[in-house]
């Protein structure tokens, strides 16, 4: 969250670079966080899939199933609905 605050996108159709007119733009000051922030997202889920296969201590199978199927799931809803909504505001 601390990036999507440093890089300052635009959070408006209205603010967009292309408004009114054709063509897409990015909400970001530097076109290349179009491609950096959703590989970071990806990288991030990646590591959480990653975690979970790493020996547990004390845990039943259901529970290691439950937390491993929440902490994907979360991770891959927080990058959708984080993400997701900057990458398509000016598009």
């Amino acid at each position: 969250m601390g990036l999507v605050v440093a890089l300052d996108p635009v959070t408006s159709v209205t603010d967009c670079p292309n408004y009114g007119g054709s063509g897409n733009a990015s909400a970001f000051n530097n076109e290349a966080w179009d491609l950096y922030l959703p590989l970071l997202a990806l990288a991030w889920i990646a590591a959480v899939i990653v975690e979970q296969f790493l020996p547990y201590t004390r845990r039943s199978p259901i529970d290691t199933t439950l937390r491993a199927t929440a902490a994907i799931s979360i991770s891959i809803v927080a990058s959708c609905c984080g993400v997701g909504q900057f990458l398509v505001v000016c598009h």
